[in-house]
């Protein structure tokens, strides 16, 4: 998925609301663990937030570098949180998210 529309993310926004942090980036980094972190949770979970404790003045720009890493999409950043979304077709149906297409 290369990019969602304005209705899709606003959808995805209101089921990230109620979502905890999964990873967070902080004194080292963006580094190869912390990219297959974020790989194996948007796996599982499609839909996740990531919080910077470290490196909150560059958090745009790491946060571009990890959706292009991880072939997902910035859904929105809220503070020093960032929500990633990546279908991932081999979920079960019912595991899925549909952000509305």
């Amino acid at each position: 998925m290369t990019d969602i529309n304005g209705c899709q993310k606003r959808k995805l926004k209101s089921l990230a609301h109620h979502l905890n942090p999964v990873v967070q980036i902080g004194q080292k980094g963006l580094t190869e663990a912390l990219i297959k972190a974020v790989d194996k949770a948007l796996s599982d979970h499609e839909l996740i937030k990531v919080k910077f404790v470290d490196f909150k003045d560059e958090k745009h720009n790491l946060a571009e570098d990890v959706v292009k890493e991880t072939g997902s999409v910035l859904v929105n950043m809220i503070g020093n949180i960032a929500i990633l979304y990546r279908e991932n077709p081999e979920l079960e149906r019912k595991d899925r998210i549909n952000p509305g297409r």
